[in-house]
């Protein structure tokens, strides 16, 4: 029952990335390995956050469901500043990849929403899924594994757009402010969790409509530009 239990969070965690790649087109342009590439950068650059984090930053203040009165905003907020290394890390993948600027979005995307649920949460799936009692929070993690796919693809996509030549003036700000939202998002939800007391399932369906809209508008942006492009 528990091996049972472990294969549907696996399941759900990871045939939606199978979906974005099959139909997606991706598996025409044979991308696996440019995918796992993209990984093996998203690797390298979590390696170098957390050796800025273990330098500048201690370790109190963090915030935890468990614990929601230990949460200190300014510090999590500047914690979350260090994750605009992945903006740069997304940049340095899109530009050796060789292909229109969806493929690029997409396989840059997708490699890094891949290697963050592999190390993220695959571990504590296999420790805690397969444990004798039951427990929903291995398959709320599964969720957040499909809003992950939404927010790295939108956040890869505003990078793109960011680097863009022709992109018009007017929408700079547009997509600044977008890449900023989706940088502290962590810091955000966390916050609202705090403030409002948002917890387990209610906290999970507010990070699915925050990364859902911002996609949509980030989709919004992206097409007119790429239509431009063309």
């Amino acid at each position: 029952m528990t091996l049972y239990h472990f294969g549907n969070c696996l399941a759900l965690s990871y045939i939606p990335f199978w979906i974005v790649y099959k139909y997606c087109g991706l598996s025409e342009y044979g991308a696996f390995w440019k995918c796992v590439q993209a990984g093996g950068v998203y690797a390298l650059t979590q390696l170098g956050k957390m050796l800025l984090l273990a330098t500048f930053f201690p370790t109190s203040g963090d915030y935890s469901q468990d614990d929601p009165d230990n949460f200190s905003p300014l510090q999590e907020l500047l914690k979350c500043t260090v994750d605009l290394i992945d903006l740069i890390g997304l940049s340095v993948v899109m530009s050796r990849i060789a292909g229109k600027g969806h493929t690029k979005v997409l396989i840059a995307g997708l490699g890094w929403a891949g290697a963050e649920l592999v190390l993220s949460r695959l571990l504590v799936l296999w420790v805690g899924a397969r444990g004798t009692e039951f427990d929903w929070k291995y398959i709320q993690k599964s969720f957040e594994a499909n809003i992950s796919i939404v927010h790295f693809l939108s956040v890869t996509a505003l990078v793109w757009l960011y680097s863009r030549h022709d992109l018009p003036k007017q929408l700079l700000p547009a997509v600044v402010i977008l890449i900023g939202f989706h940088s502290y998002k962590s810091v955000i939800c966390d916050m609202i969790s705090h403030i409002m007391h948002m917890y387990s399932w209610s906290l999970l369906a507010f990070k699915a409509v925050f990364s859902l809209t911002m996609a949509l508008i980030v989709l919004h942006i992206y097409g007119g530009v790429a239509t431009l492009a063309v």
